[in-house]
């Protein structure tokens, strides 16, 4: 499952943080990626769901979207933007990537290495740039990612926020060394993860809205052995009157090699 949380943004956000575990419990996800998650000093997303759920957690940081200036939310000061990582299986490691960036800050990719019972495998947590002016960053942050998939010594599932659609150009390198499961389960083609009906649909995301743009990715590490999609579908509805996220989430269900 991946999923763009919204960090601490918009008037709701601890009536958000309920949906977001609400419909975490309900779905019971082995393996959850999230972007826009946030740290404290004390704390973390990542580690009051893990604690809740029964499930491993892991964080890394700093990630896009930039955090919004102190000064417009002084309630907000020193808390960090990020990726988490949830899962049913031990995390055995967790490791910083940063990806290349000539605008702005070097935003982080979170790998980490699953303990599954089978075999050990790969997982990628990441966001990349969104904004049109600043596209040539966001094509070399997925060939960045690309390499890296293509790299991996072991089966790996890439859940992120690529703020691409399926057919752009920002997406091609990662499609040539990976498998869409969205596609690969027969997933409506003309479904959105960003929607322009939310009521707080970031109007100024030109490329992004109304199209798909957040991916469950998967890919052989090489090995010959990879996953296969059984079904996919999106989550996240209201919860008491509140939309969890912006976003929608991505959920698939995958067979293991």
């Amino acid at each position: 499952m991946t999923w763009n949380v919204w960090w601490r943004f918009g008037p709701a956000w601890r009536d958000r943080q309920a949906g977001i575990l609400t419909t975490l419990r309900r779905l019971e996800p082995d393996l959850v990626g999230l972007q826009e998650s946030w740290r404290t000093t004390t704390s973390s997303q990542a580690r009051q769901l893990g604690d809740a759920l029964g499930l491993h957690s892991a964080y890394a940081g700093p990630s896009l979207p930039p955090r919004p200036d102190p000064a417009e939310s002084p309630d907000q000061e020193g808390v960090e933007l990020g990726l988490a990582l949830l899962s049913r299986w031990p995390i055995r490691s967790v490791r910083r990537v940063l990806l290349p960036a000539r605008h702005r800050f070097r935003p982080t990719t979170l790998l980490a290495t699953i303990d599954h019972p089978r075999t050990p495998f790969q997982a990628v947590v990441t966001c990349t740039e969104w904004e049109p002016a600043y596209a040539d960053d966001h094509l070399a942050q997925t060939q960045a990612l690309a390499a890296l998939v293509g790299s991996l010594p072991q089966p790996a599932v890439l859940l992120g926020d690529l703020n691409a659609a399926p057919d752009s150009e920002e997406l091609r390198p990662l499609l040539a060394v990976s498998v869409d499961t969205w596609a690969e389960g027969s997933g409506e083609k003309d479904a959105v993860t960003l929607s322009s009906r939310h009521p707080e649909a970031p109007v100024e995301a030109t490329k992004q809205l109304d199209r798909r743009i957040d991916y469950v990715l998967t890919s052989s590490g090489g090995t010959g052995q990879r996953f296969w999609t059984e079904g996919v579908f999106l989550v996240g509805e209201p919860v008491g009157g509140v939309f969890p996220s912006d976003h929608f989430a991505v959920v698939t269900d995958l067979a293991p090699w």
